[in-house]
């Protein structure tokens, strides 16, 4: 006997709030080389890009309130190759660290998955890993 089951609903994009719209555009374009995407609003205040399986990621300023920022509620971004991901990390400046928070390490997975965290220019914490 098979089930098909349908979901009700699917995850079209995720949304970050910033303080500089320019600022984390060029980040998440230089980092991770995402595509911008032509935006509905035109207002300067919003900025998308494709991050692949037709998903989106949209950036969006507002005035800026202070917010908690913890490490258990991040993005994730899967890479082909850690080495090479690393090295542009590196190259850009970007400092990253394994779970704990020691620098310019990286955690092992039980199942051999690689994993890395970085901050984004607001101290959104984004890991990245090589599940590609």
């Amino acid at each position: 006997m098979s089930h098909t089951v349908t979901a009700q609903a699917k995850i079209t994009h995720i949304a970050v709030y910033v303080k500089e719209l320019k600022r984390s555009a060029d980040f998440y374009s230089k980092v991770f080389q995402f595509t911008e995407l032509d935006e509905p609003f035109k207002d300067g205040l919003h900025a998308w890009f494709d991050i692949g399986n037709n998903l989106s990621l949209h950036i969006i300023q507002a005035p800026w309130e202070p917010i908690t920022i913890n490490k258990n509620n991040h993005i994730c971004f899967s890479v082909p190759d850690m080495d090479q991901f690393i090295a542009k990390l590196n190259n850009l400046g970007i400092e990253f660290g394994d779970w704990p928070g020691n620098k310019g390490k990286v955690n092992l997975r039980p199942d051999g998955i690689k994993q890395i965290y970085i901050k984004d220019p607001d101290g959104y914490w984004i890991e990245i890993n090589d599940e590609y």
